[in-house]
């Protein structure tokens, strides 16, 4: 009866008439040889006009240590064009599935920088690091960037991916608003078979004060569950949060809730409103038509099923309204696909990826389309947009791709010299991504640089190769370096049983009971003769047999 209702409720949504009547177009995008650097994950910033990519699968190496890129469309061809970072920047990892959103000083502040924070790591790891990114000079369409990694104390959020991260303005102050996602679960309870098994974050709100890296969590009662992938919209000293996915109940409901935040001279307020009319969504492409406009694309309705319906969102001063538009023309492509991601690249253009054919020989491994969704032609010099979170589901939940690179940040970011048929990515760079490591020091005599770490055990695929040394309070070790074959490292993998590191092998032996040997099997002591022989053994001879087996 619940499956029949959840599917009347989805024809009666189908039936509905777009109350909108914005046309939206659609084109497809072909990308230069480059093509290997745009998985999901990804994520788009809009820096006056500017579009430039970052978070791309895979160590770009000595094209573009930062994994930041210039995102040049021109005439529906994309090419990927290494960005330069000034010198005084820190290291910035080509992070998936962060949190990210455009950040100003004031509501009055002409010069905007981006926030980032979260994501998986080319390791697999998760980040709980919060960058600023910013413009540190532009000459001739030439962007330098200058990134900074921002310490934060107090309620630190935890390490975690697929959540948002948005600030608003209040009484002539800005605070960052972080919400939702997922995070590995706790060190001690991460065996070798679920090393990547996810959880829900708890549902707190974390208030984060970019200027002196101060972070508070609120506990409100009307958030009950963590959620991931959902959407998020910032509007003055507002926030909505629509839909999303709770990984503990399997379920996407059509939440909406309305965060206020008030920023007085004291502590800061926050309280949530639960309101009528939420989307069931998650994974879903949020991008700004005009300043109290956003349409919603794509996401996912249930498990694998994609949503092809658009909305359009309109914010009032405490008012919000969502209603269905006229979507555009989805190529078969598009709606026979499983799975589908992007980002928007503002101005109300959205960047879609869908799975290639994998049945051809020569088929790309994505093809690539452009969605407009406003009226008004894009021009090349794109308007900012509020929030630039990269909303798509976590394909390592449902498909099978995984993070595999090898990894070297050592050497320094290419510049390009304004030619357009620049082009320095080479993607026999990324040379075998069948494996994966992991960036500890497992040991003292660890001999896994994280500089340049070259894959060891083909195993490291699906499983991490290291294992879980059982003492104390235990401790992950690399098994290359405990020099575990990988036949070994497999057979653990499969039981149960504790075992240690080469450090602590001798604790392990003294732990051990030796084992009980077979007892010796004795003749018995009965007539010691040759049956059938009729020969009786002398004494002597009895004597003899005796003291041999005695």
């Amino acid at each position: 009866m619940k499956r029949y209702s959840k599917l009347m409720r989805f024809i009666l949504l189908s039936d509905k008439r777009p109350t909108h009547n914005k046309k939206m177009s659609l084109q497809m995008v072909t990308v230069g040889h480059n093509i290997a650097l745009i998985q999901p994950g990804f994520s788009l910033m809009n820096f006056d006009g500017q579009v430039f990519f970052f978070g791309q699968k895979g160590w770009p190496k000595r094209s573009c240590p930062t994994g930041v890129f210039h995102f040049d469309i021109k005439q529906n061809h994309l090419k990927l064009k290494p960005a330069v970072f000034s010198k005084d920047s820190c290291y910035l990892p080509p992070l998936r599935y962060p949190a990210t959103c455009s950040y100003k000083s004031s509501l009055e502040s002409e010069q905007h920088q981006y926030i980032i924070h979260g994501g998986k790591t080319p390791n697999n790891e998760l980040s709980d690091k919060i960058y600023i990114m910013s413009v540190a000079c532009k000459n001739n369409k030439k962007v330098t960037f200058r990134c900074t990694e921002k310490d934060l104390v107090g309620d630190v959020p935890e390490a975690r991916y697929g959540h948002s991260i948005d600030v608003v303005y209040s009484r002539g102050k800005s605070m960052g608003v972080l919400f939702g996602g997922r995070s590995y679960m706790p060190s001690t309870q991460r065996t070798t078979e679920k090393w990547n098994s996810v959880a829900d974050c708890l549902p707190h709100i974390f208030l984060v004060d970019f200027e002196f890296g101060c972070a508070t969590s609120y506990v409100l009662p009307e958030l009950q569950d963590g959620l991931s992938f959902h959407v998020s919209i910032a509007r003055n000293d507002t926030i909505y949060i629509l839909g999303g996915h709770s990984l503990a109940n399997n379920i996407r409901p059509a939440n909406l809730y309305r965060i206020r935040v008030d920023l007085p001279l004291g502590s800061p307020a926050v309280n949530c409103t639960v309101l009528p009319g939420g989307i069931s969504v998650s994974s879903a492409i949020l991008t700004q038509t005009n300043n109290n406009e956003f349409v919603i694309v794509g996401g996912y309705q249930i498990e694998n099923q994609k949503r092809m319906v658009c909305n359009i969102v309109s914010l009032g001063d405490n008012t919000i309204e969502i209603s269905e538009m006229e979507t555009p023309d989805w190529t078969p492509d598009i709606k026979h696909s499983k799975i589908w991601f992007g980002s928007s690249m503002g101005n109300g253009t959205v960047f879609l990826g869908i799975p290639g054919d994998n049945k051809q020989a020569m088929s790309e491994a994505f093809y690539f389309y452009m969605l407009k969704c406003s009226e008004d032609d894009v021009s090349e010099e794109q308007k900012i947009f509020t929030n630039s979170q990269t909303s798509t589901e976590d394909p390592g939940d449902s498909t099978p791709f995984e993070d595999s690179e090898e990894f070297c940040f050592s050497t320094e970011a290419t510049s390009f010299d304004g030619d357009d048929e620049f082009d320095t990515y080479n993607e026999d760079d990324e040379d075998d991504e069948s494996v994966t490591g992991y960036w500890i020091t497992c040991c003292p005599t660890c001999d896994v640089d994280i500089n340049t770490w070259v894959p060891f055990y083909s195993t490291e695929l699906n499983k991490p190769a290291m294992i879980y040394c059982s003492h104390g309070e235990g401790h992950w070790v690399h098994a290359q370096c405990m020099d575990l074959a990988e036949r070994t490292l497999i057979h653990l993998s499969e039981g149960s049983n504790k075992y240690y590191c080469n450090e602590h092998i001798q604790i392990a032996r003294a732990l051990q009971t030796p084992k009980r040997g077979l007892p010796l099997q004795k003749p018995p002591m009965k007539s010691l003769h040759k049956k059938g022989s009729g020969k009786v053994l002398t004494p002597a001879k009895k004597s003899f047999l005796r003291r041999l087996f005695d």
